[in-house]
């Protein structure tokens, strides 16, 4: 039995009876309580008895409204007030709820403790009663996920933290055969911060590894299937203009045969042709169209099908180009005055020869050489608490002490 302030015994019922209704119009639970602050606001902040009992947990230990009066009456907390007929309630104007600044927040925190190793069946009277001899508890949490399955972690908030504190010095503590883990909320936090912060660090190495590796797959198909290729060299040299670029043989066999690769070094007086298809076709149809007489920037060109030897040396010199192209893309490096495109940046030119050739966009790429640049920019950082909230409060019509917060 437990005495209260008037001298007079309060019963268990009677103690699990104020303990329940002083949760329900407590500082943590009534300002998150939207039935129970609609209730309020009706009459002067009085709630009749009968939607009380309506709360499962008060109704599971009495629905008799002179049994909870009674109850509330020997209360020495006196922070619940009874009307003169005895048939509501309400809390004491005379105990204001907090303000909810940063400020009570924080205490708040400081006063908290996260305690893990319950079993996922353990109920709320399973764990306040395993708390009953720790200390002063204003509040128990229930971690839950977003099934609402309990995660078999809580956080307590003690009156104060110095009984916090005290909690966490005891040595050893168990839940019957569990060892558990316990550290105030404000460590526990700043190590899951660091996890989450590493966990993202691993994930992003990894979606790179995987993404370079597939980059890899695609190239090596690439270079293989090159290797396989016959035919589809052409050679070109001459007298040729030194202002002679890329852009200029595209405009050639633009519509005569699709062009995967060029090498050519502008200035230079000759160079290699790589076709997707048949070389001697995209030269044949390129001649027909210009009359048999082929030139770049009104110059006469030769134009020679590499075979044999001469083609097995070509193609090798242009995967070690591809392969060189590739190790640099992966390393991130933007390479200029190099790509499909052939443009040089204005001025680049002057005063020493540009390379113009030397990139080849696979045909798994979309992008060019933008796609080095894939990565989203990362989100702004929720601050502690926010990350805190792992799983909303679910809407409910009335209090529950036990389906989810105490």
């Amino acid at each position: 039995m437990a005495e209260n302030g008037d001298g007079e015994n309060m019963s268990v019922l009677e103690s699990k009876i104020c303990q329940q209704i002083e949760y329900y119009f407590g500082n943590h639970n009534l300002p998150r309580d939207k039935f129970l602050k609609e209730q309020i606001k009706l009459d002067d902040g009085w709630v009749p008895l009968e939607v009380m009992i309506k709360f499962n947990r008060l109704s599971r230990l009495s629905k008799d409204f002179s049994v909870i009066v009674e109850a509330l009456r020997k209360s020495k907390t006196g922070l619940m007030e009874i009307n003169e007929d005895k048939t509501k309630i309400r809390r004491s104007p005379n105990k204001p709820l907090p303000e909810l600044n940063d400020q009570y927040k924080a205490a708040i925190k400081n006063r908290s403790v996260y305690v893990k190793g319950f079993p996922l069946d353990a109920t709320l009277d399973d764990i306040k009663e395993w708390l009953e001899d720790k200390g002063p508890v204003e509040n128990i949490q229930m971690r839950r996920t977003l099934q609402r399955t309990f995660k078999g972690s809580i956080f307590a908030v003690f009156d104060s933290i110095e009984s916090a504190k005290k909690f966490t010095e005891i040595p050893n503590q168990k839940y019957k055969d569990t060892e558990l883990i316990v550290l105030f909320k404000e460590e526990y936090c700043t190590k899951k911060n660091e996890e989450r912060r590493q966990n993202k660090v691993e994930a992003k190495a990894r979606a790179k590894q995987e993404k370079e590796e597939k980059q890899k797959q695609a190239a090596d198909a690439e270079m293989k299937s090159l290797e396989e290729k016959t035919g589809c060299l052409l050679k070109f040299f001459g007298d040729l203009d030194d202002q002679t670029c890329r852009e200029d043989l595209h405009d050639v066999f633009s519509d005569h045969g699709e062009i995967k690769w060029i090498h050519f070094v502008r200035g230079a007086k000759e160079g290699i042709i790589l076709f997707k298809d048949i070389a001697k076709e995209a030269l044949g149809k390129a001649k027909e169209a210009h009359n048999g007489n082929l030139q770049l920037r009104n110059k006469d060109v030769t134009w020679e099908v590499l075979e044999g030897d001469a083609e097995k040396e070509a193609l090798k010199k242009i995967l070690e180009d591809q392969q060189e192209l590739l190790k640099q893309k992966t390393k991130g490096r933007k390479i200029k005055g190099k790509g499909r495109g052939g443009k040089i940046p204005q001025g680049a030119h002057k005063g020493k020869v540009q390379f113009q050739g030397k990139k080849i966009k696979f045909e798994h790429e979309e992008g060019g050489e933008d796609d080095t640049k894939t990565e989203p920019a990362s989100p702004k950082k929720r601050p502690l608490e926010e990350m805190e909230k792992e799983e909303p409060a679910p809407k409910q019509l009335k209090t529950e002490n036990g389906d989810g917060d105490q």
